[in-house]
Parts: structure tokens; C-alpha cells; sequence
């Protein structure tokens, strides 16, 4: 629920300081004092309305400095691309900044760092999303700008083919030279069938280099309109005071018809896969392993509360049962995590991983890490680690309430792949309504069967002849910097 993830999984070992681990410390006494009020509150208390034109507003009001963060989720992602035109949806996230007839090509980005905002865009497989923070004052300048670029771009053949260039160096700097990524491309590819989350948001090389400045704008006009958007400003604000803004900026769009959205079948999977890459670039070995899982929307979403609970005492701290065993009392690897995001139109995942200590083998280190999973898949957690896992998760989510740009994220998300804002709300008390034996349940039926893909990454290989090679990558602006 308060995760983002845009282009790759959570790290296997995210570092902390010593900060951030004693406001986690404190958020977690906080929660294990009170939880039930923390629950009783909802977690944001937005206010909705919509514009004539289909525009759905979320405010969510916090008055304790005078800034705001005004998001703009469509919903369209690399789902959407059409087939052969892989990366169209993240190429337009680039072309977006390069001006209509009344803001020219960078102003956008120079108007907003005059008045001291900041600004970012990011594209998903379920929804591309720009956001600028800037103080309350200067809300109305980026809402009008934001809302002159959602209908009227322009694009030129000059400022398509370089930013084209910037997107195929940074496929170049992020996947090709990453052995990791490379890996975590392979595994969506052989993790799904027919579903579109099987090509890279940022698409696949060949095809980006054929985008054209027509099939850009083709996809422009056909997902960027007011009634496929939702707007999302939390800070010093409340609905009374945005609707005016609003109405003069966005509600000057015309609506427009969109296609609905496919939601194509993923054919069950029958047969475990794996995957496996060995390059001499690789400093840190990895095994890990996925579960097909349901998500908010897809599949069995009833089950969605007690999987992101099942992934916490799996892996979700120091004291999960994957880095208690494997990293302490095993001593076969230096770190252990799993993960699982319900925040998906199509199917999820939960998934596990480890990097092992110096001279361990990752087949012996998958081994004891699927022994875990297998004795979570046929006993289930204990009444303590459920407990205790649910105290941490509601302690996240108070940090969450305390951040203007996390809540407009969080909100944005959900709204854009479906969920309501009653769902949203409703997470904590969710969350805390999971039980034991709807842990061990949603463990029985996602971490057994066929539906698992393992995936090893190890250091090894012929080093790659200057042809097969990638190209060094230029400096550029990489997916979801500021052009």
C-alpha cells in the first residue's frame, strides 16, 4: 500500500540511517501505544469532487507549511502501448516537457524553478503521473500549465528524434549495462504469456528507435484527456479553495472519448520457470524467486491485505523469518527481503530474494530460502508475527500521513489502477482486521503450485566482444529527471 514501484522491485538490502531507523523506531512505539485510533482516522481524509469535463480532484488538506504537491496521474501505462510500440507511453512522459503554442519547449521547467518548485514525471505500467511542490502561492501558475499541456502539446520532428536518443541512452545506461536489469527483464518476459507486463516500460530497443512523431501524437490524443486523469493536490489547501482554481485551469479542457482500457487474460501458469544470467560484471550474486499473486484489482483481491502481511513476516525487517535464518543463524547470506505490491490492474507478485555471503552457492542458498517459504506454505505465520507485523505496517502508514508527497502519491496510485478512495482509506483498518489463518491461507495458495519463476544471477561468463557490447551511454536525462 505505500510503495511505489515504477521501473524495478524494492532493493534486496535497502541501507539505512541512523535517522530514518529511529523514526521507524518511534512510528512503531507509536503504533504498538495506539493503533486503533491511527485505524479509527482513516489515512488521509481527502476531499473529492469532479469537473464537468470528467476531471476527478483529490485534495487532501495539511496546513502546517505553506507548500503543496500537485500530481496529475493519466491513466494510461506501458500497458497501453500498442503492440510494436513498446515505450510510447514512457517517450511521451519525455516529449511532455517540449512545450504548446503558449508555453515554449523548457519554459515549463524554468517557470517552476523561478518560484522555487520543484518538478519530476514518472511512467508506469498502469499509469504515467507528473507532479510538481511549490509553495501554496504559486499553485495556479503550474495548474495552468499543467492543464495547457494536457490538450495542447505540440511536437516536431526536431524535438522528437533527439528526445528519442535520450530515451534509447538511457535504456542503454540502466538495462543494458546492468546485469540486474538485464535479469529482471528476462523475468518479465518468461513470467507471463500474453499479459503486456511482459515488455520493459521503457520498451524494447528496437522499437523505441522506431517511434514516430505521428504515433506519439496518435497516443497523446487518444489517452490524454481530463476524464482520464485524476488530479491530486495535498498541503496548505482545501476543496472550497481548489475548485475555483480548477474550474479555470483544467475545466477549460474539453472532453474527449477514450477507449476503454484491455485487460488481457494471463493463461494460468503450469509449469515452474527459471531464469538464469552469469556475467562478469556481476559484483553481487542474487537468487530469488516470484509467486504469481492477486492484486487490488486482478484475481482473488480479497486476499491482498493478508499477502502484504504474509511479505512482512517473510521478509519485511532484520526480524522476518527469511534474514533471521538465512542471514543470522544460518550465515549463508549477507542480506534477505521479499516484497509484494497489490497496486496493479494485472496480476502481482510475491517474491523473495537473497545475495549470498562470499563463497556460499546460490543453489544452497535458494534451497534453504525455499525450505522458509515451504514451511510458511504449510504451517503459516504464529499469532505473534501476525500482530507484530500488522503494528509495523500501521506504523508505516502514520509516516506516510505525516509526508504532502507521499499521501498524493499513495492516492493518486490507487485512484489511477481503480481503487476507490473508500479502499484507500479503509487500508489500515484492513490491515489491521487480517488474521492468522487468512495469512496462512493466502501463504497455501500463492506460495504453492507451478505459478513460480526463480531467477539466479551470478558473477561468470565470457566477457561480451566490443560487438555485442552496448554502447557507452552519453550524458542524459534519465526516465523521470527533469528535460
Amino acid at each position: 500500500m505505500i510503495r511505489l514501484r515504477l521501473y524495478r522491485r524494492p532493493p534486496a538490502h535497502p541501507r539505512q540511517t541512523w535517522w530514518t531507523s529511529l523514526m521507524a523506531l518511534a512510528l512503531l512505539l507509536l503504533a504498538l501505544a495506539c493503533p486503533e485510533p491511527a485505524m479509527a482516522r482513516g489515512l488521509f481524509q481527502p476531499q473529492t469532487f469532479t469537473l464537468a469535463n470528467g476531471l476527478q480532484v483529490v485534495v487532501v488538506t495539511d496546513r502546517r507549511v505553506p507548500v503543496v504537491s500537485h500530481m496529475v496521474w493519466y491513466k494510461v501505462g506501458a500497458a497501453d502501448d500498442p503492440e510494436g510500440h513498446s515505450g510510447i507511453a514512457h517517450l511521451l512522459e519525455h516529449l511532455m516537457f517540449k512545450g504548446t503554442p503558449t508555453v515554449p519547449p523548457g519554459e515549463f521547467s524554468r517557470n517552476v524553478s523561478r518560484n522555487g518548485g520543484e518538478e519530476n514525471a514518472f511512467t508506469s505500467y498502469d499509469y504515467t503521473a507528473y507532479y510538481q511542490d511549490i509553495a501554496r502561492s504559486r499553485l495556479e501558475l503550474v495548474m495552468r500549465m499543467e492543464a495547457d499541456r494536457m490538450h495542447n502539446l505540440t511536437l516536431t520532428e526536431k524535438q522528437v528524434v533527439p528526445e528519442r536518443q535520450v530515451v534509447l541512452e538511457e535504456r542503454s545506461q540502466r538495462t543494458d549495462n546492468d546485469p540486474a536489469a538485464i535479469l529482471d527483464e528476462e523475468m518479465q518476459a518468461t513470467k507471463f504469456l500474453n499479459h503486456p507486463y511482459r515488455r520493459p516500460v521503457i520498451g524494447w530497443q528496437k522499437e523505441i528507435a522506431a517511434l514516430q512523431t505521428a504515433d506519439v501524437l496518435r497516443f497523446y490524443r487518444r489517452w490524454y484527456a481530463p476524464n482520464n486523469a485524476v488530479l491530486v493536490v495535498t498541503g496548505d489547501i482545501d476543496a472550497a479553495e481548489l475548485r475555483p482554481l480548477a474550474e479555470r485551469t483544467y475545466g477549460l479542457n474539453k472532453k474527449t472519448e477514450v477507449p476503454v482500457r484491455r485487460q488481457l487474460v494471463e493463461p494460468d501458469q503450469r509449469a515452474e520457470r527459471q531464469v538464469e544470467l552469469a556475467d562478469p560484471r556481476v559484483r553481487q550474486p542474487e537468487w530469488s524467486r516470484s509467486f504469481r499473486a492477486p492484486s487490488y484489482i486482478w484475481g482473488d483481491s480479497q486476499r491482498a491485505y493478508a499477502l502484504q502481511v504474509l511479505a512482512d513476516i517473510l521478509g519485511g525487517g532484520a526480524t522476518s523469518r527469511l534474514y533471521r535464518s538465512l542471514v543470522v543463524e544460518q550465515a549463508l547470506a549477507v542480506s534477505a527481503s521479499s516484497w509484494y505490491d497489490p497496486s496493479r490492474r494485472g496480476p502481482s507478485e510475491v517474491a523473495i530474494a537473497a545475495s549470498p555471503r562470499p563463497g556460499v552457492d546460490l543453489g544452497r542458498l535458494g534451497a534453504a530460502a525455499a525450505a522458509i517459504v515451504g514451511e510458511m506454505a504449510g504451517s503459516g505465520p504464529t499469532e505473534d508475527e501476525v500482530a507484530r507485523a500488522k503494528q509495523r505496517m500501521i506504523a508505516e502508514a502514520v509516516f506516510a500521513r505525516d509526508s504532502i508527497g507521499t499521501a498524493a502519491r499513495i492516492l493518486g496510485q490507487g485512484v489511477a489502477i481503480g481503487q476507490s478512495l473508500d479502499d484507500i482509506e479503509a487500508w489500515p483498518e484492513r490491515i489491521g482486521a487480517v488474521t492468522r489463518d487468512q495469512v496462512a491461507e493466502a501463504a497455501k495458495l500463492v506460495l504453492t503450485g507451478p505459478a513460480v519463476t526463480s531467477l539466479l544471477l551470478s558473477a561468470g561468463g565470457a566477457p561480451q566482444s566490443a560487438e555485442e557490447r552496448p554502447p557507452a551511454p552519453s550524458p542524459a536525462s534519465l526516465g523521470g529527471a527533469i528535460r
